[in-house]
């Protein structure tokens, strides 16, 4: 490598010098760094990362790569790290807290500068603890030291939003299906389902709670279960813009047509909810918004800045799945 050859050194010396794992002196360091900046090896963002001892990489810990949910996201991330000098690592924690801690120590042996963590289970003790090794910015939580950010949405007004459009609709037999059991987000809007029919005078019928997982199979088994045991409803909620799609599906197939006879309403707005037939009324997260505001606030953080960042709120987002009953 010429580099090393310039330098002085070997080219695993050099490997680990910008990778951020390298024991080397300060002499050599320097070496390398004039080397890297002479031939233009690394733009000077990196030269300047090595000057103070960093790896100019982030990690970033999703819960489902293949999820377009995390993808709108990530595309947030990759905006905000564009002309920064910075690259990501990616690795997915599959909503498992144990995953969860494996991958963030795995991020820390990198010698990443710093973690964003995309929603997940972790405690927000063990956060914290993380944090004192690296700084971390979290979506889906509440957190704010001088090393640590979480950003939450409120997930419990954003289902009231979505119930209450039906009600005004004039629906008042409107299913749920659920996320997850003892998942955060599913919780939240369970409990935001219920105020909604609770403020609109509506009675509370757990047979038109289903458990889904937040997926398009989840949302067709959650509704097939609705029709098994004969519920009458005129309204579905899906607790996620995937559930709302298996709904649609399981409509589709037993010739029930949306919204003549059933409205629909999800929760997300992924980029596909505009183009479901017919178009998806939906409850927009903005999650493009959130991967740029945590990945600013990271760096932030990693330079001893102040943060100044906020969520945009949610909203609800009108299209072609929900009417007025007639």
């Amino acid at each position: 490598m010429d580099v090393a050859r310039h330098a002085g050194v070997s080219p695993s010396t050099v490997s680990r010098i910008l990778n951020g794992t390298a024991k080397v002196s300060d002499d050599k360091r320097a070496a390398v760094m004039a080397a890297i900046e002479k031939m233009h090896f690394a733009p000077n963002q990196m030269a300047q990362g090595l000057k103070k001892g960093r790896s100019m990489t982030i990690g970033i810990v999703v819960q489902d790569i293949s999820s377009p949910f995390f993808d709108e996201t990530l595309r947030g991330v990759d905006d905000g790290l564009k002309g920064t000098g910075y690259a990501s690592v990616i690795v997915s924690g599959h909503w498992n807290a144990v995953e969860e801690t494996e991958r963030i120590r795995l991020l820390l042996a990198r010698k990443v500068d710093g973690i964003i963590l995309l929603a997940g289970h972790l405690e927000d003790d063990i956060i914290l603890q993380f944090a004192n090794h690296r700084p971390i910015v979290s979506t889906g939580r509440d957190l704010r030291t001088k090393s640590a950010l979480g950003f939450k949405l409120d997930n419990e007004n954003g289902a009231f939003m979505a119930v209450r459009h039906l009600v005004e609709l004039g629906h008042r037999r409107i299913a749920f299906v659920t996320g997850p059991s003892h998942h955060r987000d599913a919780d939240e809007r369970l409990v935001g389902y219920k105020r909604a029919l609770a403020e609109s005078d509506l009675e509370y019928d757990d047979k038109l709670v289903v458990g889904g997982d937040f997926h398009e199979s989840g949302g067709l088994l959650a509704v097939n279960h609705l029709f098994e045991t004969n519920q009458q409803f005129t309204a579905v909620f899906a607790a996620n813009d995937l559930s709302a799609y298996g709904v649609r599906l399981c409509l589709y197939r037993k010739g029930i047509r949306v919204p003549d006879d059933i409205s629909l309403v999800g929760f997300d707005d992924l980029p596909g909810s505009s183009y479901t037939t017919p178009p998806l009324t939906t409850i927009r997260q903005p999650l493009y918004d959130m991967g740029r505001i945590a990945t600013n606030a990271l760096l932030a953080l990693i330079n001893g800045e102040p943060v100044m960042a906020q969520i945009p709120p949610l909203e609800l987002v009108v299209r072609e799945t929900t009417r007025r009953v007639r």
